[in-house]
């Protein structure tokens, strides 16, 4: 048994150690930038703290800080590493699609560039669905939500650990239709199985929402809000790669198949006798 996986636990192994290289490789880079990242990072957080000042003349402004002797460097890893996901996406993807790619069709096979090109698309649609929707709605109102009482002291370890949280979460959920259309594509889901499931979707897309987003109804509601209707819009592309056969034609298949294995049972039946 193990003779059989073991050229499978090979492939894995050189997929991701070709991974892992290209991800340590960006992390070089974009650590040389993380100060221009980490800014563009900060940007939702700052304007939040100058509305603290506008709404409340009792208050001072709002400010961030750090709680640890090298904050300033494990927080430049952390962005470092953050960007470097994200640059190294299209390898990833990439040697995850080489990994299926030797079950598939020849003509299967030739969808590499599709699937690299959506996939890094519709996650890079995410990460800007949620930096210039969601998070200027989250943070304007959980930090200046009492500001007329407190000062709001912001530490930057916390803020990018929430932050990298709320944008790998968007860009994972915007996904969703990318991910439907080659399972569909490879004839492992169709529309009815998604429409089915519908129910059980909305319930774990606002747990996923709930673990994801700040303990808000506002920024919980925006993160379900856009899944549901991503989840909507796979149905739609699940249903134009793989529709389900008419519920008629499932009946006539059971009934054929039926009759099938009594005339396979009464023939076994007469051997035996």
């Amino acid at each position: 048994m193990f003779d059989d996986i073991k050229p499978h636990l090979i492939e894995l192994r050189k997929r991701l150690a070709i991974s892992v290289a290209s991800l340590i490789v960006m992390f070089f880079v974009m650590f040389y930038f993380h100060e221009i990242i980490l800014a563009w990072m900060v940007e939702p957080l700052n304007v939040a703290l100058a509305e603290v000042g506008k709404k409340s003349v009792h208050a001072a402004d709002g400010m961030v800080t750090t709680s640890q002797v090298g904050g300033a460097f494990f927080v430049a890893l952390k962005v470092s590493f953050f960007a470097a996901i994200i640059g190294a996406l299209p390898i990833i993807l990439a040697q995850i699609w080489m990994f299926i790619a030797p079950a598939l069709y020849a003509n299967e096979k030739k969808m590499i560039i599709p699937f690299i090109l959506g996939g890094t698309t519709m996650f890079g649609v995410g990460v800007l669905f949620a930096y210039y929707i969601v998070t200027p709605f989250g943070f304007d109102f959980l930090i200046t939500f009492g500001s007329f009482k407190f000062t709001p002291l912001i530490n930057i370890e916390d803020y990018v650990g929430f932050f990298t949280k709320i944008m790998f979460g968007f860009g994972i959920a915007f996904e969703l239709p990318i991910f439907a259309y080659f399972l569909a594509l490879l004839g492992m889901i169709d529309d009815r199985m998604m429409r089915d499931f519908f129910k059980y979707a909305v319930i774990i897309i606002f747990i996923v929402a709930a673990l994801l987003t700040p303990p808000d109804v506002l920024t919980q509601l925006l993160m379900a809000g856009p899944l549901i209707i991503l989840y909507g819009f796979s149905i739609l592309i699940v249903r134009l790669v793989n529709p389900a056969p008419p519920l008629e034609e499932e009946d006539e298949e059971d009934d054929n198949e039926s009759k099938e294995d009594s005339e396979v049972n009464r023939l076994q039946e007469s051997k035996q006798d």
